[in-house]
């Protein structure tokens, strides 16, 4: 038998939901797939936060990632809206990089009337 199971999958993903929500998972297809995108993260050399053993496969470390509650399954609205919320600072970090090599470029070329004045 496979542990944990599906059903004890779905029981931990759905832990933090309150009566009358919808589940996150509501089907054994949201486990495989979450699991199978994190095991693709892992060979693609993504650090998994769970340690490693010799041999073992990352569709394992996945799932017992999952299982411990490191891995967390978010629902298509939650998924956008932290989507929306990356896109905005890395904007952010856009806008204030060229700010910063702006003030730069504005030093240089202020050291370099400076340097020709004298």
């Amino acid at each position: 038998m496979i542990h944990p199971s599906y059903v004890e999958l779905m029981k931990v993903v759905n832990d933090n939901v309150e009566i009358g929500e919808e589940p996150v998972v509501n089907s054994r297809y949201s486990i495989v797939a979450a699991t199978a995108k994190r095991a693709r993260q892992i060979i693609d050399g993504t650090l998994a936060p769970v340690e490693l053993k010799r041999g073992e496969k990352p569709l394992s470390v996945a799932v017992q990632e999952l299982y411990n509650g490191d891995l967390e399954i978010l629902s298509d609205e939650t998924a956008a809206e932290m989507e929306e919320k990356i896109a905005a600072l890395k904007e952010e970090r856009t806008m204030q990089m060229r700010q910063e090599e702006t003030a730069a470029g504005d030093e240089d070329a202020a050291e370099e009337n400076g340097a020709e004045e004298e």
